[in-house]
């Protein structure tokens, strides 16, 4: 099977899972700002912000470092993964280590503390999976990523009703968390120990040079940090814990929306770097092009039925008490275009190996954003730190875009970009005429809304039918 059929394969079958898994992770949420209210999910947000923005100083890239290298071929993968793995495990234990005697020294309740100690050894875990992530992306068999997310989502789910149902406390809540993740991670590993060895392995010529491949991602995740979760960290010293459930409720649906981005990009890498390696110039190009379409393809209508039905959405997910985290969400929809274009551009960078050209971009950026958040989070709170994320993941998307082609020099087609834009118009405006449905019936008008750009898609022949059987003929992907 060709590299765009295996692709989309392998991506159909990721989409499917993802899109279970969306609603198992939007039903956590629903379940948990029901039961929380929006202090103690305030709380919530804290803690695992907190832990986010600690995580990233030691996040390396490992998931396209170790795609990366795994299609290189340089080093045997028997030896690669191993080594990965035993990378991995040490820094993350160095963070569950560090992370909670940081926070003994903010001024969070007690039991955000305690939440952070306990909630350390999810993101342990969370670390591991980096690496089988980069592993699974490099075979094209999400499949198995997609099975553990599953896993895991559908075990938090049960736990959580079962809390909900006995009265258990918040940090009940964040252990159902801690051991949803475990088990997640447990099934990865137990998935690829079927392909490959999964042993810690510590070879120092190979850690020299895993090292050597993600210290640049790393210090642009460090940068990264700033932006991306600065909003959050920021707006709880600045503000109530009410306000920050009710920002982090908006920001947990962009969350899980987003991640489709990085998981299709993670599937492309891998062929990305090996086309460019191997100077195919011709094929980078038409990957280079379809990944930028697809990501469009994928990320505009999101920004468009966010915009519209935003309000609907957060009074769906979250109940009424967060009715107004429609407001911060209709905001940071803005910011998934800048966040997809990003990813396609990120990812091209790390396959091209340009890395270390792009970290002026994250440099500048993290300066710049945290500039606007103390001066904007402090007047406005919550729309302060929205307008800046939305700058922030805009500036990055751009740049980056700018950077892949000063070094590539690859012209982009942007016919099928300018026909989504007009499909997506077309469904927002469907959608803002349709009648004010609430509750269980916004399903009804999401699907509408999915109907209608899937049919100005075709109408337009932004996907032509060749596109589409090629996607669905099923063949043995070699």
């Amino acid at each position: 099977m060709s590299s765009t059929r295996a692709i989309a394969h392998n991506t159909i079958i990721q989409i499917i899972g993802k899109v279970i898994s969306v609603f198992l992770g939007l039903l956590a949420i629903g379940l948990m700002t029901r039961y929380l209210g929006t202090e103690k999910f305030g709380w919530y947000v804290t803690t695992t912000t907190f832990l986010q923005f600690a995580y990233l100083f030691i996040d390396l890239g490992l998931i396209p470092v170790t795609a990366q290298m795994l299609g290189e071929k340089i080093i045997p993968e028997e030896k690669l993964l191993p080594n990965l793995l035993g990378f991995r495990f040490v820094t993350g234990f160095i963070l569950m280590i560090i992370a909670p005697l940081v926070a003994l020294f903010f001024p969070y309740p007690n039991e955000v503390k305690i939440a952070i100690s306990l909630t350390s050894i999810s993101f342990l875990v969370i670390a591991m999976n980096q690496i089988f992530t980069g592993f699974f992306q490099y075979k094209l068999k999400m499949i198995y990523c997609s099975l553990s997310e599953l896993i895991g989502r559908l075990a938090l789910v049960i736990q959580l009703w079962f809390l909900i149902n006995h009265h258990g406390s918040f940090l009940w809540i964040m252990t159902a968390i801690v051991i949803a993740t475990t088990l997640n991670m447990s099934s990865l590993w137990l998935f690829a120990h079927q392909h490959i060895k999964t042993n810690l392995a510590f070879d120092k010529t190979v850690w020299k040079a895993i090292w050597h491949k993600s210290w640049p991602i790393g210090i642009s995740v460090i940068f990264n940090v700033i932006y991306l979760k600065g909003d959050t960290i920021l707006l709880s010293l600045y503000r109530s814990q009410a306000e920050v459930g009710i920002y982090g409720a908006a920001y947990r649906v962009i969350d899980i929306l987003t991640q489709l981005a990085m998981m299709i990009m993670g599937v492309i890498l891998p062929i990305l770097s090996f086309q460019w390696v191997n100077k195919n110039k011709e094929h980078f190009q038409k990957q280079l092009q379809q990944s930028f379409n697809i990501m469009m393809m994928i990320g505009v209508p999101i920004v468009g039925g966010l915009w519209v039905l935003a309000d609907k959405i957060m009074i769906l997910v979250a109940g009424n008490d967060f009715a107004f985290a429609g407001y911060p969400l209709r905001i940071l929809s803005l910011a998934i275009f800048g966040l997809y274009l990003g990813a396609v551009f990120g990812h091209t960078a790390v396959a091209i190996n340009k890395q270390k050209k792009t970290m002026w971009i994250y440099f500048s950026d993290a300066i710049l954003t945290l500039i606007g958040y103390l001066i904007f989070i402090p007047k406005f709170g919550i729309a302060g730190a929205a307008w800046m994320t939305v700058f922030s993941e805009l500036y990055a998307g751009i740049l980056l875009f700018a950077t892949v082609y000063y070094y590539t020099k690859e012209k982009l087609n942007f016919t099928a970009f300018y026909k989504i834009i007009f499909c997506t118009l077309i469904m927002a405006g469907v959608l803002s005429l349709l009648p004010g449905l609430h509750g269980a019936f916004v399903i009804l008008l999401l699907f509408i809304g999915m109907v209608v750009y899937g049919g100005m898609l075709i109408i337009t022949k932004t996907i032509s039918p060749n596109t589409l059987t090629e996607i669905f003929t099923s063949q043995k992907i070699k």
